[in-house]
């Protein structure tokens, strides 16, 4: 068997245990529902100093909300924040729904609101981190050629939770929180060949799709 082969069986061993798994828990304070026209904005909460919520992750939320079944309106991030400077900074954001109610009090920022047409804002707190390592690969080059050997692995932890405000009853009309895990390989004889868990993307998506039950 050539080393190549080899390789490739060795990843195979481990591609059924290179896995995720998410758990969802949603709790609900208010009835929801979307109307025809009915828009969303999905926030990024990045106050705290020890993290932020990835910006990969809010869009990778909202793309989601907007595709598939049931497609829901959603105004992108960037575009909601900068038309809202400076209200929706870091420094500035509302931290609950009743300071919601303050801003609207505004004129400038009442109007933005109606041109949105907005009807839910979605916060969405929380990071992904990598909570253990093992194994080591090196590489060398030599005259006769060169490749890594060894394996490693690591696992990575996703938490988030999503704060759904009720823009027509200013109201906190529910929670719903994304918890995964999930066990990334490298195995390397000649090719380091990374078999990832896709943690981050797994919680975006169970996410996304409680969010869209959740609203209608």
């Amino acid at each position: 068997m050539k080393i190549s082969h080899i390789s490739l069986l060795f990843a195979a061993t481990f591609i059924a245990g290179c896995k995720s798994t998410t758990v969802i828990d949603a709790h609900r304070n208010a009835e929801t529902s979307l109307s025809s026209g009915d828009s969303v904005v999905v926030l990024g909460r990045r106050h705290s100093s020890e993290h932020e919520t990835e910006k990969d992750f809010i869009s990778c939320v909202g793309k989601s909300l907007a595709g598939g079944d049931k497609p829901i309106h959603v105004i992108p991030e960037d575009q909601f924040v900068n038309s809202m400077y400076p209200y929706f900074e870091v420094s500035t954001a509302p931290m609950d729904v009743k300071n919601l109610d303050e801003l609207v009090k505004k004129p400038e920022i009442a109007r933005k609101f109606s041109e949105f047409n907005i009807r839910y804002f979605i916060w969405i707190d929380g990071f992904t981190e990598k909570t253990g390592s093992s194994g080591a690969i090196s590489c060398s080059i030599s005259p006769a050629g060169g490749g890594c050997f060894g394996f490693a692995t690591w696992d990575d932890e996703a938490n988030y939770e999503a704060s759904v405000w009720d823009f027509q009853h200013l109201n906190l009309a529910g929670r719903i929180s994304a918890e995964t895990k999930g066990t990334s390989y490298i195995p390397a004889i000649i090719i380091p060949i990374p078999l990832l868990a896709r943690v981050q993307a797994n919680a975006c998506t169970n996410m996304a799709s409680q969010i869209k039950s959740f609203l209608h």
